[in-house]
């Protein structure tokens, strides 16, 4: 056998073994209550549990391939006949579900997929009575000219064995298996054609629109490649040997929906998952889903729903009434960050840095070569004591922290020193669903040695205004003898934007906000400092712009607000600019060093910035806004 063959049949092995995986993880969902499926579960050897990040992600696919779904078979419900061609179909249950419903109604579904996989597929269901039952009038059949492709057939299924890509061979198999190219038909294809070089995929998605003239197609896939997280995801799939193709030419929403009215379909509608989430699922919904597990990966739930999405596209009047269609004022509108005309600006790594690996802490610099880390989470867990790093002439060391008062155990919170002395804690989270408001005045003692530090807690009550939204995942610096706060992500499960002043008062504090203009787009999981009047705002996670953040400049005294990209291409692994702590090196604010962060990335793996990285913030310092 040639050599390129043998690859190609790995290939095609290790795309089949995808199948596999996602199918155990859609049991997990359904089993935890995510989605109703009784039949899933027959088609693997044993439920096991994933983690609920897993759960989650596995759910708004299948929530949003059904919505579509739906939404055809309403479209189409006056005709006589209607068909699902699913293409790459895997183990799905879909005609089972259907079944089961009571939905078939003048509906046949045709199932595509490798040969081996529709064997395995068509052994399954004959082997198991509950699988079996739904169609008594079934037959196994096959073809002998083309000795390597099965058929299931019956009156309302069909399991075809032949690969997608070969064009005459499919359309022959289906059209033997009674498919009627004029009915209203619906294409899906989940996680499919990627794993295809794209010339054929494109060609997939063309012939498809070619001969279904009443036609919809749905198409679940990966975007955005060439940031942080899509390289973590593109790494992953090539240790599999199932290369993801398709993104790297059509790396978002709009280069999809364009590739599609080009091969041939009239009309397109492609969303993001964050935008299908917040904007096409009802509220309860949401709140019934994010209530199932506890949930704590805020960060990598919302970029991994910023990583592939959902697309809908029609032929004919019939389905065109069937799209995606977001609502007239979405909650996750998208914005285009208002980025400077300025060089990005660089970062490096920080040359003998000690490795730091841990999410969520907040860190303040109580003096010269003294900062103090609070909360956050590390390889062992949640860190539930203060500590203080304290610089000697050879080296950093922990520094023992006795607390005294009220202690606060969260993560996501921010620690900000005041004049007079002291810091001041505010917001992060006691656990995932429950952001907090509170406003903590911590103390401390360093002590003659400096060797260990005590730490007392007091709330602080006086302060007037109306008091921003409880939130998490902000940042909060200090400010003309108070503190100015910006971002995080509130109860709801979206960002904030919005800019808030603790003024000082004679009697305590008074909240005041902040007019930015141009808005800048809501963030969380930043980091940001006040330098010369200017907020500068860096990195974070945010649900409604391309890409991922860089640097924000808020001018304090303006409003005035511009985006400047970060040049990282000096750093050897993905910088994850999300759950991480930054402290200025210099009194000027020249230099800033990022200590930490990373996270799960879905089911790709955990990626923890291996060390501290440094940022020269000096072009910007004289930036006019």
């Amino acid at each position: 056998m040639p050599v390129n063959s043998k690859r190609k049949q790995g290939k095609d092995a290790a795309v089949q073994g995808t199948n596999d995986s996602s199918v155990v993880s859609k049991v997990s969902a359904a089993a935890q209550g995510y989605f109703h499926d009784d039949f899933l579960k027959h088609f693997v050897c044993k439920v096991s549990r994933r983690a609920p990040l897993i759960n989650r992600g596995y759910y708004v696919r299948w929530k949003a391939v059904d919505h579509c779904m739906n939404q055809f078979l309403h479209a189409t419900k006056s005709c006589s006949r209607r068909q699902i061609l699913s293409l790459g179909a895997g183990f799905d249950s879909l005609f089972f579900r259907l079944h089961a419903e009571g939905a078939l109604g003048g509906v046949t579904v045709f199932e595509v997929d490798f040969p081996e996989v529709a064997r395995r597929k068509a052994d399954l269901i004959n082997s198991n009575a509950c699988l079996k039952d739904a169609f008594p009038d079934w037959e196994i059949v096959s073809n002998q000219q083309t000795s390597n492709a099965v058929f299931v057939r019956s009156g309302h299924y069909n399991l075809i064995g032949v690969d997608v890509r070969k064009e005459q061979k499919v359309e022959a198999a289906l059209s033997r298996a009674g498919l009627q190219w004029d009915a209203p038909t619906l294409v899906l294809s989940e996680v499919v054609l990627t794993y295809m070089e794209t010339q054929w995929s494109d060609a997939v998605i063309g012939w498809t629109a070619k001969l279904f003239p009443q036609s919809m197609f749905v198409m679940y896939e990966q975007i955005h490649p060439d940031d942080p997280f899509g390289r973590v995801m593109q790494n992953h799939f090539l240790k599999l040997n199932s290369t993801i193709h398709a993104l790297k030419q059509h790396p978002h929403t709009v280069a999809q929906t364009q590739r599609f009215i080009q091969k041939g379909w009239e009309k397109c509608v492609c969303l993001d998952m964050n935008q299908f989430y917040f904007d096409l699922l009802p509220e309860d919904e949401r709140q019934r889903v994010e209530g199932l597990e506890p949930f704590d990966e805020f960060e990598e739930w919302h970029q991994k729903c910023s990583h592939y999405f959902i697309l809908s596209a029609s032929k004919g009047s019939v389905t065109n009434q069937a799209l995606l269609m977001l609502p007239k004022s979405p909650s996750i509108s998208h914005m285009t960050p208002q980025w400077a005309e300025h060089l990005p600006l660089f970062i490096q790594p920080m040359c003998g840095s000690p490795g730091i690996e841990a999410l969520g802490m907040a860190s303040v610099v109580l003096a010269p070569g003294n900062i103090l880390l609070t909360g956050g989470c590390g390889r062992s867990g949640r860190d539930t004591v203060a500590r203080v790093l304290i610089k000697e002439q050879d080296g950093w060391k922990c520094a023992c922290v006795e607390a005294r008062g009220d202690t606060v155990v969260g993560l996501y919170q921010t620690l900000t020193s005041i004049p007079g002395g002291g810091v001041v804690l505010f917001g992060g989270r006691t656990s995932p669903l429950n952001p907090t408001g509170s406003i903590v005045w911590v103390t401390f003692d360093l002590g003659d040695q400096q060797s260990s530090v005590q730490l007392s807690f007091k709330n602080m009550i006086t302060f007037v205004g109306a008091v921003p939204e409880a939130r998490h995942s902000h940042s909060a610096c200090p400010y003309r003898g108070g503190l100015v706060i910006f971002g995080g992500l509130g109860k709801g499960g979206r960002p904030f934007g919005d800019v808030f002043y603790l003024r000082p008062t004679s009697s305590g504090f008074c909240w005041e906000t902040k007019n930015l203009h141009p808005p800048p787009v809501p963030r969380y999981s930043h980091s940001a400092h006040v330098i010369n009047e200017k907020l500068v705002v860096v990195g974070g996670v945010w649900l409604q712009a391309d890409g991922v953040p860089g640097v924000a400049v808020i001018n304090l005294n303006t409003g005035g607000c511009v985006e400047i990209q970060l040049d990282t291409s000096s750093v050897p692994w993905p910088l994850m600019l999300h759950s991480f702590c930054s402290e200025l090196l210099d009194p000027e604010g020249t230099e800033m060093v990022l200590i930490g962060g990373g996270g799960n990335c879905f089911s790709f793996g955990t990626h923890l910035n291996l060390h501290p990285v440094t940022v020269d913030l000096s072009p910007i310092l004289c930036y006019s806004n």
